[in-house]
């Protein structure tokens, strides 16, 4: 039987260390990930993410990059993790602290099938994005205007990979 602990562990270790195809490596092919900016399906969608998201911080952000976790939980079916990330957001460069709920499901061989992060949407924008973020973020308009943002800069992300 697989351990879905270590499979969540080994994620985040491998995200602590911007090792995009490591925490690509724990997803399953039809995998799906949703939190307050994307929505993906499948494992190519989610590992771009990813990959985008660690290139990013790398290029622009290695130098603040923090990531912990704790409370990591799982079953045979499910699992669960807190985890906190300090950053600067590439397309502001303002320095943000998140924290983030994780829930998973997994395949009978321990890969990820579902990942659904939640955090509080004002607390990040208010950082992220700062006036806007603190006027507007509370709004669905603002939600909805950083998912077609980071859907866009994910299809640009793509569109540039060989």
């Amino acid at each position: 039987m697989p351990d879905n602990r270590q499979t969540i562990e080994d994620f985040y270790s491998a995200f602590a260390r911007l090792d995009a195809d490591r925490m690509n490596a724990c997803y399953a092919p039809d995998a799906a990930f949703d939190d307050e900016a994307f929505c993906l399906r499948g494992a190519t969608q989610v590992g771009s993410m990813w990959r985008m998201l660690c290139d990013a911080t790398r290029r622009q952000g290695a130098d603040v990059w923090k990531l912990t976790w704790r409370d990591v939980r799982a079953d045979a079916h499910t699992g669960r993790a807190h985890w906190d990330a300090h950053y600067r957001l590439s397309s502001t460069g303002r320095i943000v602290d998140n924290s983030i709920d994780a829930r998973f499901t997994f395949t009978p061989e321990g890969l990820i099938a579902t990942h659904r992060d939640s955090f509080d949407f004002w607390a990040w924008s208010r950082q992220a994005l700062g006036p806007p973020g603190l006027l507007l973020g509370w709004t669905p308009f603002l939600k909805k205007t950083v998912r077609a943002r980071a859907a866009r800069t994910l299809a640009a992300f793509n569109e540039k990979q060989p």
